[in-house]
């Protein structure tokens, strides 16, 4: 009997043992999202804890409260300030408060600050818990699409309070007044309208409804500071704030559902009863981890270090949070591209659902070297959704946008970047949306009194900051025009238009416009009107046609003449779309090859960045857009080792931080950077981002063992496909053979229908270069 029994503990051992290991294997991608990486200088936008992927609703703890930058959630940070519900590109809103013991809301989110501590902190997608050390309340936060739900742990006692600071000061800009109703002894609703900024121009309404669990004991309103005594059931205007008293001595948590729109008080109250009609705080939060889990899942890793498979997931993470849906649950949006806000509708399937949501999001401008390649594959209908936005607006407005906000014209940063957005997403075969209307928007955008006209926020018509007259002109645009705006950086603007220009021929071929492909192909070589034999780079013109005087490829402060946030040492290679062409005027291969080791060996002292807003300093600078296909580029000049080796060191030093003081080192801008981390990770890359027929992926070594990429069949005709490694450690940094579904294979690229077809990459490392592969 004693035998049976060891054998049967020896077998229960060994199940044990068994199921341990395969835990590790089928761990879900959200158990290594870390939401506090990078989180000690983080922008307004860049930390959502309690927010579904591109949720209306982003609610988590405020640290700081004052600016667009550094501001929101700030690790270091000694006080929370306030849990507001919307942290998005120049949108903010509804900050609300718990505190107990002697009410002093009225005096502002100053006086309900609290200390906490990261000790007893949880932060996971979808979910945040943190200790209010000075009211001793534990809150929860979660949140559906446009839901934030809270649960707070107050203390036993009759004087708890929540505030709700509608008029405080939140990041981009102060409110231009707000109002709060008691509805019941259960609901608030009100607004706040956030005033405009240099970005956005209009002053922009968030509408909410706030509904409690059970009764509040008291509602109290202020003005100016001043307490309202006795309290109406409503207040309005500016410098204005309500709260609500419970009793909280029997021990219950008080729950709190706050839902938000951007149309009516009436369409955020629909938002919270389709949504959000129960009150199970923890299916909610269980909701929430399944669903970033289902989207996280489309790229699935095996292999790799724990600190690798933490640090992907968390890129991954923020391609999928930073940017915002901007309609309602019924589709119902707000358009302010006219005089007067006006609600629309977008369009709905067949069963009246909304086909794709409205979106708000900063400038895709960048976007062309991480989310557009991302998305295009990963992700096709986010990209589909964003082409829809885009189309809309043009639609409503008259253009298509940079970058919206709050259905806003923000004419953030310069050129046209949804011209590489849409071309990318044609070629992949992306069409959800009117693609001759989205040509037809594009086409205007590309002569004069489009988008390109309008030089960074500058809001003025007619805009003459782009310098498109010049363009159509000269084939330039020179330095020193005078307009009302920032950015008029010639040279780059430039650059910008010729890359345009060629995304527009691609889409023109695709579409069978031939004399507009003739045309956009001819204008996507003006970038070799810079380009200056004498000094070997892309050199800024005068207006008389003269080169710039003291010229340097480098320099001081935010950026070189001509260059926006760069200068011409990354200035010259940003050419996506004809890098034989910069290859040939450089001199051959030999030489670009020689050019880009020596500006990656310049600026590893620095790791290759700089401090945001001195971009003008580097030679290379992965803190920000213009250089971040760099160390891709050696594929295109016959050296592919060399992509192979600084990808991984730039992924590695510059990317591979896991601490709340690491990871980004700078500014990750939506998504962006994280994208970016992605692609270095899985190895696949496209220097033209994927805008032409012909592109393809480049490879470069992946990080790990297995990479599966599970694509989306409405879409694609592939289930998925797989690139696996051998010999794949961190000294193994060198592919020396790769097969492609089975057979040999010793290009650097491969077709993106192989991709979308499903199929396999099998790669083989090794920790010396191969200096034959991939050389074609």
């Amino acid at each position: 009997m004693k035998k049976v029994q060891t054998l049967l503990f020896v077998l229960a051992l060994a199940c044990f043992c068994d199921t341990g290991l395969n835990a590790q294997i089928i761990e879900k991608p959200t158990d290594y999202v870390d939401p506090l990486i990078d989180t000690h200088k983080s922008r307004w936008f860049y930390f959502s804890s309690a927010s579904r992927p591109f949720g209306m609703v982003n609610l988590s703890p405020d640290m700081q409260l004052d600016d667009s930058w550094l501001s929101g959630y700030m690790y270091d940070s000694t006080y929370v300030k306030s849990f507001s519900h919307v942290h998005a590109w120049q949108l903010s809103g509804i900050p609300v408060m718990p505190s107990t013991g002697v009410f002093n809301g009225n005096l502002g989110v100053e006086a309900t600050k609290s200390k906490y501590s990261h000790e007893s902190e949880v932060v996971r997608p979808g979910y945040h818990k943190i200790t209010l050390t000075d009211h001793n309340v534990t809150a929860e936060l979660t949140s559906t699409k446009r839901v934030g739900f809270h649960q707070y742990h107050f203390p036993k006692t009759e004087v708890s309070y929540i505030s709700f600071h509608t008029a405080a000061y939140l990041a981009h800009s102060k409110m231009d007044s707000s109002y709060v109703r008691k509805i019941s002894d259960t609901e608030l609703e009100g607004y706040s309208l956030m005033a405009p900024t240099i970005r956005r121009p209009k002053s922009t309404y968030i509408y909410f409804v706030a509904r409690f669990d059970q009764p509040f004991s008291d509602f109290g309103t202020w003005k100016d500071a001043k307490l309202i005594k006795p309290s109406p059931n409503f207040i309005k205007g500016d410098s204005i704030g309500a709260y609500v008293k419970f009793d909280t001595r029997k021990g219950n948590p008080v729950k709190m559902k706050v839902a938000i729109a951007y149309t009516s008080i009436d369409q955020a109250r629909k938002n919270l009863d389709t949504e959000l009609p129960h009150w199970d705080f923890d299916r909610v939060v269980n909701e929430s981890k399944n669903e970033w889990n289902k989207m996280l899942s489309r790229i699935q890793i095996e292999g790799g270090t724990k600190k690798q498979q933490t640090k992907f997931y968390t890129d991954l993470w923020h391609a999928l949070l930073g940017r915002r849906i901007l309609s309602d649950v019924d589709g119902k949006y707000c358009d302010m591209t006219g005089p007067t806000p006006k609600i629309r509708q977008v369009k709905l399937d067949e069963n009246g659902k909304p086909k794709f949501p409205h979106y708000n999001f900063d400038a895709l401008w960048g976007t062309h070297w991480n989310l557009n390649i991302l998305w295009s594959f990963a992700y096709p209908e986010i990209m589909d959704g964003f082409c829809n936005t885009l189309v809309d607006m043009y639609e409503n407005g008259g253009l298509i946008p940079r970058g919206p906000a709050g259905g806003n014209y923000t004419y953030v940063m310069i050129s046209d970047p949804a011209a590489p957005f849409f071309a990318t997403a044609l070629q992949q075969g992306i069409k959800g949306y009117d693609v001759e209307k989205a040509y037809e928007g594009l086409r205007k955008n590309a002569f004069v009194g489009g988008i390109r006209d309008h030089a960074g926020y500058e809001h003025d018509t007619p805009a003459k900051g782009g310098g498109m007259e010049y363009y159509i002109d000269r084939g330039y645009v020179p330095e020193g025009i005078k307009a009302n705006g920032y950015h008029m950086d010639g040279a780059h603007m430039t650059l910008d238009y010729s890359y345009q220009d060629w995304c527009l021929a691609q889409m023109a071929k695709v579409l069978n416009k031939k004399d507009d492909h003739k045309l956009f192909s001819e204008r996507a070589k003006n970038y070799k009107k810079l380009w200056d034999p004498k000094v070997g780079y892309i050199h800024p013109r005068n207006f008389d046609g003269s080169w710039i005087d003291d010229f340097a490829p480098v320099g001081e402060g935010f950026n070189m003449p001509g260059f926006c946030e760069s200068n011409s040492a990354m200035g010259t290679v940003n050419v996506p779309h004809d890098i034989k062409g910069i290859i040939k005027l450089m001199g051959g291969n030999e030489k670009f090859v020689g050019y880009l080791n020596h500006s990656f060996t310049m600026a590893e002292p620095n790791n290759f960045i700089v401090p945001h807003g001195k971009h003008a300093e580097s030679w290379v600078d992965y803190e920000n857009q213009s250089s971040l296909h760099m160390a891709h580029l050696f594929n295109l000049g016959g050296a592919p080792w060399l992509t192979q080796k600084w990808v991984r060191k730039i992924k590695e030093d510059v990317f591979g931080g896991t601490d709340p003081h690491s990871g980004y080192n700078g500014d990750e801008d939506q998504g962006q950077l994280g994208a970016l981390g992605v692609l270095m990770g899985i190895g696949l890359f496209q220097v033209d981002g994927g805008a032409g027929i012909d592109s393809g992926y480049e490879i470069t070594s992946p990080i790990f063992d297995q990479v599966t990429i599970n694509l989306n069949q409405a879409y694609y005709p592939g289930k998925n496909f797989v690139i696996s490694t051998e010999n794949n450690t961190s000294e193994n940094n060198y592919i020396q053979s790769a097969t492609l579904n089975g057979k040999n294979w010793e290009k650097y690229h491969f077709p993106r229908k192989v991709l979308t077809d499903g199929g396999e990459l099998k790669i083989t490392l090794g920790d010396r270069p191969n200096k034959a592969w991939g050389t074609d």
